[in-house]
């Protein structure tokens, strides 16, 4: 299990910048996490300090019970990658490989293992230099794993990977897991983490603002809106009208209900004799909910596209 408890990162003086502020979860054993929040929340600097690689202001942080730092075999409990690029160039993906075993005292078989399990094993003679960015993100993925630990931590796995390789990437996470491991994974690509992640820990400028289930968080988000076509939408607004439920016209004969399921709406416009042409309920996506939540938290806000204007003088 990994915990994080009042963990604070604060940098600069007197007009320090609060990278992290008093940020507390759990990454339960069993399932994968997905780590999310807008560019700038906090979560490159909250896996560094998770790994000992950043002191806290404030706060701890243990894997498996204890700091990172007092791990006797790191490689053995904890697998990480925060840079793929972080090897030297000059060496082969083996002897990359076999360099870090060997600081763990890791069999040579287990090095033919991960390079084998990534997809590797005919590029393991090249040096890296010449990898592609993909290739890269296979070999820090094998580091991750040399040690075998019962703890995976990966930033942003899937970048510079094709299709094939997110989907072996998934699947792999989701093995972990079935397994018994600790997966922590942070990643941009709400598509992905809706089909690979179980529980979500999201958090915008350094701050905690969600820690659920994936469902729990969609659902909690708008999936309880139902669109409703029918030629008496003002007569059946009235019907509906009770606590908790908002009833917003979307078109001369559209409805958007919120707060009610289509079993009470439909109830409901049999009860009164309205007629019902559409009713469907409207599900919201991850990214959706996201976006919706992290709106206020985004650091840098894109403009607006601009309009295309016909040129003065041509033809419309």
């Amino acid at each position: 299990m990994i915990r994080a408890h009042g963990l604070t990162k604060r940098y600069g003086g007197r007009n320090a910048k609060t990278a992290v502020d008093d940020l507390t979860f759990d990454v339960h054993p069993g399932t994968v996490t997905g780590f999310l929040g807008p560019n700038g929340a906090g979560k490159s600097t909250t896996l560094r300090m998770l790994l000992g690689l950043d002191t806290p202001t404030h706060g701890r942080s243990t894997i498996g019970g204890r700091a990172y730092a007092a791990h006797a075999a790191p490689l053995r409990e904890v697998g990480a990658l925060l840079e793929a690029r972080s090897v030297h160039p000059g060496r082969t993906a083996y002897h990359h490989l076999r360099a870090l075993a060997h600081t763990h005292a890791i069999p040579r078989a287990r090095v033919d293992t991960v390079l084998d399990l990534t997809g590797l094993h005919d590029v393991a003679g090249k040096r890296v230099k010449g990898f592609s960015l993909g290739m890269g993100q296979r070999l820090g993925i094998a580091a991750a794993l040399l040690g075998d630990p019962d703890t995976v931590i990966l930033d942003e796995p899937v970048n510079g990977l094709d299709p094939e390789g997110v989907l072996w990437i998934r699947n792999l996470l989701k093995s972990l897991a079935a397994q018994g491991r600790t997966v922590l994974v942070s990643s941009h690509l709400m598509s992905e983490m809706a089909l690979t992640a179980d529980h979500l820990v999201i958090i915008g400028r350094g701050r905690l603002l969600a820690d659920t289930t994936v469902d729990a968080f969609v659902r909690a988000s708008g999936a309880d809106t139902v669109r409703v076509v029918t030629p008496e939408p003002t007569a059946l607004a009235q019907h509906l009208t009770a606590p908790g439920i908002s009833v917003t016209p979307t078109g001369p004969d559209t409805l958007e209900i919120h707060g009610t399921n289509g079993e009470h709406i439909g109830r409901t416009a049999a009860t009164h004799h309205i007629p019902v042409f559409e009713l469907t309920p409207q599900t919201t996506s991850l990214e959706q909910a996201f976006m919706d939540l992290t709106r206020d938290s985004v650091e840098y806000q894109a403009a607006e596209a601009p309009r295309t204007s016909t040129p003065t003088g041509a033809a419309a």
